[in-house]
């Protein structure tokens, strides 16, 4: 039995490919020739192309750019925009924590640190993944008082209530530590996908916080569109999907700090109530 398995990164390949111009038989065929089982490899055509996977597009958190405004109000401070794409939606923030609130953070979350996780690749639960070479923490949400502060502002800047937030996770990624490209979205096929979608539906959105300035490296970049977002201490970068499929163009990843220590705060959105 094949042990091959069909990720987001091949669908996100196929897709790649069929917009190239390729017909199924050709991807078919470029699929098996590298070494993939024939029966996995049409699977994971069928999967991607015959809309096995389609769902319709969901809701999505929108920070209120239709005015062109380069400040935007976040309840209890402004923030300043500093780029925005639509398609993907990607916007990057200027000033959304204060250099105090980013060190208090850092602070609270140190001792609480342990190697970090992702969704386990072959069952339920989570797993240590060599693509991911960051140490982490979840706060709950509203544990404290600066929890609730910047829970709070994020849902006003992004007008999406706090009770669809995921708890906020803590990262820090020491020289060398990188997260490669992934979607955080969750795969409709994978075994755990049922259960966690209980707790609140599919992810729509991400902020991803900048809680210090490393001295060289760890940006964060969107492969599909050649773009990188440097990380600023107190700047953040937002993007959204409305569906979980490689089409939103929301490939991202960490790339590698060269000097220093990068800390980011990560607040994933979901479309229900998390509970």
């Amino acid at each position: 039995m094949s042990t091959q398995a069909i990720t987001p990164e091949l669908r996100h390949w196929i897709v790649e490919q069929t917009q190239a111009g390729h017909n199924q038989a050709q991807v078919l065929a470029a699929m098996v020739g590298s070494g993939w089982d024939a029966v996995v490899a049409q699977q994971a055509l069928d999967e991607t192309l015959n809309h096995k996977l389609a769902v319709p597009a969901s809701r999505v958190p929108e920070p209120a750019l239709a005015g062109g405004h380069p400040l935007l109000s976040a309840g209890d401070r402004e923030v300043k925009v500093l780029m925005s794409l639509l398609h993907p939606r990607v916007v990057v923030f200027g000033g959304l924590l204060s250099d105090e609130e980013c060190d208090a953070m850092m602070a609270l979350a140190g001792a609480r640190l342990a190697r970090s996780e992702t969704v386990a690749t072959s069952g339920d639960g989570s797993e240590v993944n060599a693509a991911r070479t960051s140490d982490g923490m979840f706060f709950e949400r509203g544990e404290n008082a600066l929890i609730q502060r910047v829970e709070a502002r994020i849902a006003a800047l992004l007008a999406w209530p706090v009770l669809h937030g995921e708890g906020l996770q803590i990262l820090r990624y020491r020289p060398g530590a990188e997260y490669l490209p992934h979607y955080d979205y969750f795969d409709p096929t994978h075994v755990s996908t049922p259960a966690i979608l209980k707790r609140g539906g599919q992810r729509v959105g991400t902020l991803v916080m900048y809680l210090n300035t490393p001295t060289a490296g760890g940006a964060t970049t969107f492969p599909d569109i050649k773009l990188e977002v440097a990380p600023i201490k107190g700047n953040a970068v937002f993007f959204s999907y409305d569906r979980p499929q490689p089409m939103t163009l929301t490939l991202h990843g960490g790339a590698p700090v060269r000097e220093g220590e990068k800390w980011v705060a990560t607040k994933w959105l979901r479309e229900g109530v998390f509970v």
